[in-house]
C-alpha cells in the first residue's frame, strides 16, 4: 500500500514525489477505455475477459496503477516486462501485479486471452476479509522469484470461475450488488492462497524475512529517485543495513542496489524516451550530484550514454 503521507491525492490521481504518478483502477480504466465499464461504477472493483488489443492498452499507464491485478491465461501466450525482468504467460499461469511496480506489455499471440481481475489497493487493504491480501499478493515473488503461479489446470478451471462469478455480480441489477462483490473477491483470495500453500507446501525463507523483503519492495518504487542508498531503506525497516542485504539477497539473488540501479534505469529510460526534459533536468529528478555522474551512471547500465539512447530513441 501507497502511504498516504508520500501522496497528494487529487481526484482519481495520486502524485509520487518527483512527478511520479501512480493511476487509480478508476483513472487507469478510464485512460485505456475512455468510459466506465458499467452504470454507476465505483472504480473499486472490476473484473473482464481480455483479448491482447484489449491488453496492450495497459501500457497507457506506464505500468504504475494503484490496484492489485490478477490476470489468468486461458489462451495463447503474453510477453511482459515487469519490474525490468521479461516474464511469458502461457494458459493456466496466473499473474499478479502489486501497486507501485512498472509494467510493459511487450507481445501477444493473436490467440491470446485472458480474465483480469483488478481491485483499488487502498479499499482493500482495509478490508477485514482480506488483510492477508498483500501477502497474498507478494508471495509468489518471495517464494518463485517472479510474480506468477503456474497452476493445476483444475485450480485454474476454479479461480476461473469466481472470477466469472464477480464479472457476472458486476453486470446485476442485485440491490446488495457491492455486499456480494467483496464476499465474492474475498472468497477468490482465500482460493488462491489454497492454491499458493499447496504449490509451496514448505517455506523456502521464514516468515520474518518474507515481510522484511516486501516491506522493502513496497518501498522502492515510492522513494529509488530520491535514495539511492540502502541505509535509508533499512531504517524504514528499522533493521540494520547488512540484514537488509542479507535478506535481498536470500530471497532472491540479487542485492538491493541491484534493484535500486534498476528502478533509476529504467525511470531515466522512459524518460529519455517520452519526456522532453533536459538530460540535465532528467539527472536533477533523478538526484543524481551532476550530470557527469548521471551519465557515467547511465552509460554503465544501458552501455550508451543518456544522449546516443534518446538520439536512438526518437
Amino acid at each position: 500500500m501507497v502511504p498516504t503521507s508520500f501522496l497528494n491525492k487529487n481526484n482519481d490521481k495520486y502524485q509520487l514525489n518527483d512527478d511520479k504518478q501512480v493511476y487509480s483502477l478508476k483513472k487507469a480504466y478510464m485512460l485505456m477505455h475512455g468510459k466506465e465499464p458499467v452504470k454507476d461504477w465505483d472504480g473499486r472493483l472490476y473484473c473482464h475477459e481480455v483479448d491482447a488489443d484489449v491488453t496492450f492498452r495497459a501500457n497507457e499507464t506506464h505500468g504504475f496503477m494503484e490496484a492489485f491485478t490478477f490476470t489468468l491465461v486461458t489462451e495463447g501466450w503474453l510477453n511482459i516486462v515487469y519490474n525490468g525482468h521479461q516474464l511469458t504467460l502461457r494458459p493456466d499461469d496466473l499473474y499478479i501485479y502489486s501497486p507501485g511496480l512498472a509494467v510493459t506489455i511487450v507481445e501477444a499471440s493473436d490467440d491470446y486471452h485472458s480474465i483480469c481481475l483488478m481491485a483499488d489497493e487502498q479499499i482493500t487493504i482495509e478490508l477485514p476479509t482480506v488483510h492477508n491480501l498483500v501477502n497474498v499478493a507478494y508471495m509468489p515473488i518471495v517464494r518463485l522469484h517472479e510474480p506468477k503461479l503456474t497452476l493445476s489446470h483444475a485450480d485454474a478451471l476454479q479461480l476461473a470461475g469466481r472470477m466469472r462469478e464477480i464479472t457476472a455480480c458486476l453486470h446485476s441489477d442485485h440491490i446488495y450488488k457491492t455486499e456480494i462483490l467483496w464476499m465474492l473477491y474475498g472468497v477468490f483470495l482465500l482460493d488462491l492462497q489454497n492454491v499458493q500453500e499447496k504449490t509451496n507446501m514448505h517455506r523456502s525463507v521464514s516468515q520474518r524475512v518474507e515481510e522484511i523483503f516486501i516491506g522493502f519492495v513496497r518501498l522502492l518504487p515510492l522513494h529509488f529517485a530520491e535514495h539511492h542508498d540502502i541505509a535509508f531503506y533499512a531504517s524504514q525497516l528499522h533493521i540494520s543495513t547488512v540484514y537488509l542485504s542479507r535478506v535481498v539477497r536470500q530471497v532472491t539473488g540479487r542485492t538491493v542496489v541491484d534493484y535500486i540501479n534498476q528502478f533509476l534505469t529504467m525511470e531515466a529510460s522512459f524518460l529519455l524516451r517520452t519526456s522532453k526534459l533536459s538530460i540535465v533536468q532528467i539527472a536533477e529528478r533523478l538526484h543524481f550530484a551532476d550530470l557527469a555522474s548521471f551519465s557515467k551512471f547511465f552509460s554503465r547500465q544501458v552501455g550508451q550514454s543518456p544522449r546516443a539512447y534518446r538520439e536512438g530513441n526518437v
